[in-house]
């Protein structure tokens, strides 16, 4: 599955894996893919220098990337506790009626919150940058557009490129002309935070529209022949995050989410405010449609919402509440129904797409 752009950054597969856990981002490189970890969870630097440097050791010398969550326009002198203060006092009263509905028990005492949407603070990122630059990283993207003028500018002086993802192709121009080098065409379909224009649409308009810059196709893509169809698209690569979520080397710490993960269809997810304030999609819970009732109090914009539900969130993921249990996934999730090594999903990958194409040049009389 070769491009121009995998030989350019020497992997045998044009397949990126966007990824939360560094186990999964190193065995995807090694598998011939690229790994890109994602940051946004790693709210000390140490935390991320650590990880990366358990990467450096399991890499096999193959290249990877970062992911951050950056606004492409600066906020001077707010702090996470400034922001926090924003947030109304009936929203965190919903939120503790919800969870008590439920039977959420407390964090023990003491215990942080595991998960906090921070990362999109511009000194957060910009401390993870400060780490991952120290690094041979090949790429850094990111999931909010463009990063700022002097990242890109940071990331160009140090021979990497810049990936921003965009969910249209006005999006995409944005960030061609902003300097990127590679535009992600996230459709309706992917995991997390997207826009309303689907995949089949999207990445030709893209591709059109930022050419000769290359695109990577990402939302609903789990097989190697609508691997194929993003290449016959005029993608020069798939960004896939959500099949990786239920490899044996993943790490979701909670049997009970991996076990409704493999069960769910490709219908049992939403586009839904619940997570950070912007539509992410994500696994249909009782949690999602308390948020998406209109008799409740309705979410708040980004990151108020992120910071306002990250302790429940935790509570909830901490003791495996099942009515609220979820994560963001993609529609593809209707296509993960087994544990298998990133190896074997390669392999999977690698087998579709030869059949794929085998197909085409019968159907096209070259066979």
């Amino acid at each position: 599955m070769q491009t121009e752009l995998s030989r350019k950054l020497g992997i045998e597969h044009a397949v990126f894996g966007f990824t939360p856990f560094p186990a999964v981002a190193a065995a995807i490189s090694r598998a011939g893919g690229f790994g890109v970890l994602g940051a946004v969870r790693y709210t000390a630097p140490d935390e991320l220098a650590r990880d990366l440097d358990w990467m450096q050791e399991h890499l096999d010398d193959r290249p990877y990337g970062l992911d951050v969550v950056m606004p492409a326009k600066k906020v001077e002198g707010v702090s996470e506790s400034d922001v926090e203060a924003m947030i109304p006092e009936g929203h965190r009263q919903f939120v503790e009626d919800t969870l008590g509905k439920y039977g959420v028990p407390e964090l023990a005492e003491g215990e942080a919150s595991g998960w906090r949407i921070t990362g999109w603070m511009e000194q957060v990122a910009r401390n993870q940058l400060d780490v991952a630059f120290d690094y041979p990283i090949k790429l850094l993207a990111n999931a909010l557009g463009s990063p700022p003028a002097d990242v890109i500018q940071r990331a160009h002086d140090h021979d990497v490129l810049v990936a921003a993802l965009a969910g249209s192709a006005r999006h995409a121009r944005k960030h061609a002309d902003a300097g990127i080098d590679i535009v992600v065409a996230q459709g309706y379909e992917a995991g997390g935070h997207t826009g309303e224009i689907a995949s089949m649409v999207l990445t030709p308009e893209a591709v059109e529209a930022v050419a000769p810059l290359p695109v990577l196709a990402a939302g609903g893509i789990g097989s190697g022949d609508q691997i194929a169809a993003a290449f016959a698209l005029g993608a020069q690569g798939v960004w896939l995050g959500s099949l990786w979520l239920t490899t044996t080397e993943a790490d979701l710490h909670s049997r009970a989410l991996t076990e409704k993960l493999l069960a769910a269809g490709s219908g049992d997810t939403v586009r839904s405010r619940a997570l950070t304030g912007k539509p992410a999609r994500q696994l249909r819970t009782e949690w999602t449609d308390a948020w998406d009732d209109p008799d409740g109090p309705g979410t708040l914009p980004m990151p108020l919402q992120g910071l306002l539900v990250a302790e429940a969130v935790s509570r909830i993921q901490k003791h495996e509440v099942q009515a609220l249990l979820g994560t963001p996934v993609g529609q593809i999730v209707g296509r993960m129904n087994s544990e298998r090594s990133v190896q074997v999903v390669f392999d999977e990958l690698t087998r579709g797409f030869e059949r794929a194409i085998d197909r085409v040049n019968r159907i096209a009389g070259r066979d």
